[in-house]
Formats: structure tokens, C-alpha cells, sequence
């Protein structure tokens, strides 16, 4: 981590991670959250990469995501030492965790779906 990065996160608000219900309503508030820790998930780790593999995210809005993840305990940002600069992005142990949740997302969703295949069909009179 450079040190421009350390002084831009010691000025940013820390996200209170203790509360996950907080923690999920600050980090699901974006439209691009679950694509953005869908592909670090899948081993999608650096920034181009995960532009490229997200179709329609913009490099400011995937930048914003990848600091707010990292800041919320979610990412882990590793700098590696070469020209040019290489930087991933990896969950970290409360990142898995956390991504439990978005799983469980998609159960629902799953469930649900097989829910409206389920129902018999309406009958006219």
C-alpha cells in the first residue's frame, strides 16, 4: 500500500463491521456490489480484469467499489512490487464470510423461482 493510499483510508470513515446489518446496508448500495464480489469470488483479481468480465461497469464506479470493499474488511488489496504496478483484489477470511450472505441471496431467488413454475394454471370460467 503506497502512502497516498494510507492517507486517502485514514480519512475515510471506517465502516463498523461489527453490525453486519449496517455493514450490508452500506456495501449492498450499489447496483454493482454483487457483480463486483461475485467476480473477486470466482478469481476475477485485478481491476482491468474485472472490468472486462463486468459488462457496463465504469472504471470510477468499479474503483469506488474496490476502495469501499477493501475499507469494510471484505478485500484484501495486495501491491505487488513490479513495473508496472500489478494490485488484486482477494477476500479476506471475513470477506468469505460475508459472502455467505449474497449465497443465501440466491437461494431465495432460486427458491422463488421454482415457486412460480410451481403453481398450476389459472382456470377461466
Amino acid at each position: 500500500m503506497t502512502d497516498s493510499d494510507k492517507k486517502y483510508l485514514a480519512i475515510m470513515p471506517k465502516l463498523n463491521s461489527q453490525r453486519v446489518d449496517l455493514l450490508l446496508e452500506e456495501v449492498i448500495g450499489c447496483r454493482w456490489t454483487i457483480s463486483v464480489l461475485g467476480a473477486v469470488a470466482k478469481g476475477v483479481r485485478r481491476p482491468g480484469a474485472i472490468e472486462r468480465h463486468i459488462d457496463g461497469i465504469s472504471t470510477k464506479v468499479l474503483a469506488d467499489r474496490l476502495r469501499h470493499f477493501t475499507r469494510a474488511g471484505i478485500f484484501e488489496r495486495v501491491q505487488f512490487p513490479e513495473i508496472p504496478p500489478r494490485v488484486e483484489y482477494r477476500l479476506t477470511d471475513f470477506g468469505r464470510k460475508f459472502l455467505r450472505l449474497l449465497k443465501e441471496v440466491d437461494k431465495l431467488q432460486t427458491e422463488l423461482n421454482g415457486e412460480g413454475r410451481k403453481r398450476p394454471p389459472v382456470k377461466h370460467r
